[in-house]
Parts: C-alpha cells; structure tokens; sequence
C-alpha cells in the first residue's frame, strides 16, 4: 500500500512530467471542459476510467459508485448525467461494469448486509428480470459473470429512459448509450455491443417522455 505522503509526492511527479511534455498542459484544462464521453462506472479501486480508457484530463466526465448503478432515485448519479448532457453535451455515455464486482456479488447472495440491502436490491431485481435465463446456468463463476453483464444491460436501459437523454439525442442524434465490462483479469475491455436505437424503440411505449417518435419522427 502506498505511504500516504508518497501520494503528494507522486502528484509532484505527475504535475513535473505533464509540464514537461506541455507548458501550458494545466493552464488549458483550468480553463473549461469539453469531454465527448460520460464514464458511468464501479468504485472498486482496481477500475480506473482515465487509465484503461488511455484518456487524459478533460477528455472524460466520471462518475463512479458500487456495482455502476443507474438509479433515478439517487440524486448523484442522475445530477451527474443531466449536467452531462445538457451542459456539457457529451456524445457517448458508456456505463462500464467489470467482471469479479463485489457488488454484484454480494447481490447473488441471500444475506443481510445491513445499509448496503437497498442498494443492492437494484442488483437483485436484474436478477428477477432475467432469472430464467441466470438459473439456467449451471456454473457459479459463469452466472456470476454473465449477471454483471445484464446489470450493465438493465443500467444502460435506464439511461435511456431519462428525459435529457432522450430530448437530446431527438434533437442531435447523440449521445450514443454504450454497455461496456472490464476484464480484470486479462485488462481488456469488452464491449456489450448493445443496439441503443433498439433500446429506445423497444421502451418508447413506457418511457416517452418526448412526445414524439424518437426514432421516426422530427
């Protein structure tokens, strides 16, 4: 682990190499933002956006929680998105799960984590959803996997169903909602190549809030 002073002293470090490659490097990005991506991910410490994406300051909005859950009840998340979009209006919001999530985990498992039961109960209603496809596999590590796929799939979807995202991209044809997972193990990154227009066409009956065929008609 490292020392806790050691962490100025990388800062020093870091702030020394990016002067040296640009003069300038920190006067520009104090200026203003202009990112394409919005970053939706998990907190564990071993998933770094900027870091696997290969992305430098100012080139992604993040937000981080457990499990990369969208949850219109948490003010957080949808402040988040909604600046995204409408402020900074971002051409791709990517909610990126990763296999080996505790959170997802822990979800699978019937027992009471106290604080943690609301949270995680989102987690358990993608389970609900797509149980008879879950049950049907027989291997532990295989369900497992395969659930964080689908709550990065279900997180996606409600995404979707937000009035921002939908009015924008009515009107611009962006942002593009991308489901992605990272391997840990291998430090790859999997896109889930999710259909984003089917997405919308398939909950429009619901979740218009548009008034107006997002797809079809202008």
């Amino acid at each position: 682990m490292t020392d806790y002073q050691q962490l100025f002293e990388n800062n020093r470090k870091w702030v020394a190499t990016k002067l040296e490659t640009d003069k300038t490097f920190f006067e520009k990005i104090a200026r203003e933002q202009h990112p394409d991506y919005l970053y939706i991910g998990c907190s564990d410490s071993r998933v770094t956006a900027e870091d696997m994406m290969g992305v430098q300051p100012g080139e992604v909005f993040v937000h981080r929680n457990v499990a990369n859950m969208v949850n219109a009840l948490d003010l957080n998340v949808m402040s988040v998105i909604n600046y995204a979009v409408r402020y900074l209006k971002v051409k791709h919001i990517i909610v990126c799960g990763h296999y080996n999530c505790g959170g997802v985990k822990a979800a699978m498992q019937s027992s009471d984590m106290g604080i943690l039961n609301p949270w995680l109960r989102n987690i358990r209603d993608v389970y609900r959803l797509h149980k008879q496809e879950l049950n049907a596999i027989t291997d532990e590590e295989t369900r497992y996997r395969r659930l964080v796929e689908l709550n990065v799939q279900e997180q996606c979807i409600n995404v979707s169903k937000l009035a921002s995202v939908q009015q924008q991209y009515l009107a611009n044809k962006f942002p593009i909602v991308h489901g992605w997972v990272f391997d840990i193990k291998s430090g790859l990154l999997k896109d889930l190549e999710l259909n984003f227009e089917k997405i919308l066409k398939d909950i429009q009956e619901i979740y218009n809030l548009t008034g107006t065929d997002w797809l079809e008609g202008k």
